[in-house]
């Protein structure tokens, strides 16, 4: 651990050895016994492969230039644990987090099983909105839907992002499998926005809010406006966001809407750094890294890359190498700060054959290799790359987590 992190902060991230359970009973257990949540509070749920953290970005901007005093918890962080927490707009402050996580702890000591570093951040996160006063709360799920602790919670609205093959350990084999359990989010009666979804998708999405009598619109017409983020895909990320954020009856104007969305940021999201030579993007599975070539493709033409590349396991290394080799130079491999990360030779060892990959020792030496190249950079392949990078480049700490 980082030795400016705090007992309580220390404490939390050794929670990550419990793992991940899937299941909503430890949190149900949780809520009651911390009387959490407020009844008059509102939770927009998201889930989703690819674009959930962009739109709960979009989503929560939207709402907060329409007045409401927002929340907004999403996962993995990138440098510091604060990131997943925020109130309108603005980082939970570290002394009420280490004060909350001191007050949490004791409460859960003797639970068997213990609760996970996830489910002890969604309370931490509950009790914060709370105590701030936060009224509408935009809620990313951690992974998959059904069994995601998030789920237990009702929201006013439910969406769900472009599903891809992700997680496949914990989700299923198949798009179908996937889709089922991303489509565990729908509740009887509550509605429902979804982006274009594959066929297999479409279909299991579409039964599920049948099942739930639950309204289910899919939203293909993508924003028309300029957008602070890149891509194709932001503009669909974006158009799910405002269509959820009207379904709650707020009065929105087009001239609120574009506002909201020019200010929304979201770091590790084709984030262009150093003028526009350093791209950082946490795509990290064949869906994202097609995305991320396209949007490369779009601002920058045929030039290529120098692919700073990181991976943790279990990821479809070969196949997201191969996603991004259209505009790869070179494939600089590096093994992120994380207990699952893949060795940085064995990514170098999935690049496709025609492309030159190298393994290197550390994040600044893969950098200054691309660098050497003259080409721009894009680093890629994980968020915990992704926000290993922006703390060197800041000077700030790094806090590694696992989740």
């Amino acid at each position: 651990m980082p030795p400016s992190l705090s007992p309580a902060l220390e404490w939390l991230y050794s929670v990550q050895q419990f793992g991940m359970k899937p299941g909503l009973d430890n949190t149900r257990r949780l809520l009651k016994e911390l009387q959490l949540p407020w009844n008059r509070q509102r939770f927009f749920h998201v889930a989703g492969t690819n674009g959930k953290g962009s739109t709960c970005a979009f989503l929560e901007s939207i709402l907060r230039f329409a007045g409401e005093r927002t929340g907004l918890f999403t996962s993995p962080h990138l440098v510091s644990f604060s990131e997943r927490i925020r109130t309108n707009g603005q980082l939970i402050p570290t002394e009420d987090l280490n004060r909350s996580i001191e007050a949490l702890r004791p409460v859960v000591a003797s639970w068997d099983p213990h609760p996970t570093f996830f489910e002890l951040s969604l309370m931490l996160a509950l009790d914060w909105f709370e105590r701030s006063g936060a009224e509408s709360i935009v809620l990313e799920t951690g992974m998959g839907g059904r069994l995601d602790a998030t789920n237990a919670l009702t929201p006013v609205v439910s969406i769900i992002t472009p599903i891809g093959m992700d997680h496949q350990q914990w989700l299923g084999n198949s798009l179908a499998a996937i889709a089922s359990e991303k489509a565990g989010i729908i509740k009887p009666g509550i509605p429902v926005f979804s982006a274009p979804q594959a066929p297999e998708a479409a279909e299991v999405i579409t039964l599920a809010a049948a099942r739930a009598n639950a309204p289910l619109t899919f939203i293909s017409q993508p924003y028309q406006g300029p957008l602070p983020l890149p891509g194709p895909h932001q503009a669909r990320n974006a158009a799910l966001a405002i269509a959820a954020a009207r379904s709650a009856g707020l009065h929105l104007s087009d001239d609120l809407i574009a506002r909201a969305l020019a200010a929304t940021s979201w770091p590790a999201r084709f984030q262009q750094l150093e003028n526009g030579r350093l791209i950082i993007d946490g795509a990290h599975n064949p869906h994202g890294a097609a995305a991320t070539t396209a949007t490369w493709q779009s601002l920058f033409g045929p030039e290529p890359a120098a692919i700073v590349f990181g991976a943790v396991a279990p990821r479809e290394t070969a196949e997201v190498l191969a996603a991004l080799s259209p505009i790869a130079a070179a494939f600089f491999c590096v093994a992120p700060d994380s207990p699952r990360a893949i060795p940085a030779a064995a990514s170098a060892a999935a690049a496709p054959n025609h492309i030159p990959a190298s393994a290197h020792p550390s994040l600044p030496d893969a950098l200054a290799a691309a660098r050497a190249s003259s080409h721009r950079i894009l680093v890629c392949g994980s968020l915990y790359l992704c926000g290993e990078t922006l703390s060197l480049l800041q000077g700030t700490p790094f806090e590694p987590s696992a989740q």
